[in-house]
């Protein structure tokens, strides 16, 4: 499929999806084997392309919502989405590489269905793995990025940064027996909303969009991040182990301070309160807890809270989309993501 408009096809959300990937992911391979060999095993492991020893697998790379943004950001200004491939290939780097310092800060051993980089390779070698992750999307977009390189690398530098300053956040908030609301909005505003916003912004830039489309479009990709983060905290406590790869109630088991639990510690109610002392307890939650923990959350309103606050941002979303008057089929096929990204199982 090319750069037509993949809405005007009549084709679902999955079919942009894998729309994207096959622009993106020659891109991405190309890159990913200029690396060193010691480091390239770790990256093509981590994105689902081979097992731990180097043989290929059909993994599960992810959902590549991040990269299609990108794409149909430059789509929706009036540029091509082949143009934009290099920004796509380097926010798709950027994600991954905060995957998996993520997976080794907060401890998890799994991810999409198999163990994490560092659970397969060792904390310091996930590290580099990581890192060069970082600094191979740097160099895709300074050699590739054409007229845009500079300013591209430079916004780019900044998402991550952000990105940096939200995780900063969310690991102090793990000292804390409690997080106030408005923090945790916060942090989850730079953690997840500050790379969907970057994706959009640099989709647009490489379109050649004007400087209001590039600002109308990045708060969309913010507020989409907003919606991310709390659809995956949704899931953290209520997905299907079998659809997020990661066990039940994981979020809970390992004492996170996620977004429906701060709303539920801050409503006042007495489930509320029964779930700030299990929070300010200093040993984590046992397995046999969880599900009493789930319904605490549930029953003082955070799962509900999440809801409707997802909901909220998706049409303050579509709200900046709109003011971006963007070019009609690329805004439907960026709504479709949208939506995807809000009622989305794993």
């Amino acid at each position: 499929m090319t750069s037509t408009s993949v809405a005007a096809t009549g084709s679902s959300v999955l079919d942009l999806l894998a729309w994207s990937r096959s622009l993106t992911d020659p891109g991405l391979r190309a890159a990913v084997e200029t690396m060193p060999s010691e480091l390239r095993l770790g990256v093509g492991y981590h994105l689902g392309w081979w097992d731990k020893d180097g043989v290929p697998a059909h993994g599960d790379g992810g959902k590549a919502i991040r990269p299609a943004l990108v794409l149909l950001a430059a789509r929706a200004v009036g540029g091509t989405a082949e143009h934009a491939v290099p920004a796509a290939v380097a926010v798709e780097l950027v994600h991954n590489f905060s995957l998996v310092h993520d997976d080794i800060m907060d401890g998890d051993t799994v991810r999409r269905h198999r163990p994490t980089t560092w659970a397969a390779f060792g904390v310091p070698q996930a590290i580099l793995v990581g890192d060069a992750m970082l600094a191979l999307a740097c160099q895709v977009l300074a050699k590739d990025g054409g007229v845009h390189a500079a300013e591209a690398v430079r916004w780019l530098s900044g998402y991550v940064l952000a990105l940096c300053r939200g995780q900063s956040a969310d690991i102090a908030f793990e000292n804390r027996a409690a997080v106030d609301l408005a923090d945790c909005v916060a942090m989850a505003a730079d953690k997840t909303g500050a790379l969907l916003s970057g994706a959009c912004a640099l989709g647009a830039l490489m379109g050649g969009a004007t400087a209001g489309q590039v600002t109308r479009l990045s708060q969309f990709g913010r507020h989409l991040g907003m919606v991310f983060q709390l659809i995956d905290d949704l899931l953290g406590i209520w997905g299907s182990p079998q659809a997020t790869g990661k066990p039940a109630g994981n979020d809970l088991l390992v004492g996170k301070k996620s977004l429906p639990v701060a709303a539920a510690v801050a409503s006042g109610t007495q489930a509320g309160d029964e779930l700030a002392g299990y929070y300010a307890r200093a040993e984590r939650p046992r397995p046999d807890e969880i599900g009493h923990l789930a319904m605490l959350v549930e029953t003082a309103g955070g799962r509900d809270w999440a809801r409707r606050t997802a909901d909220s941002e998706l049409i303050a979303a579509e709200q900046q989309l709109t003011a971006a008057r963007c070019k009609p089929d690329a805004a439907g096929e960026l709504l479709m993501l949208a939506h995807l990204i809000g009622h989305r199982d794993r």
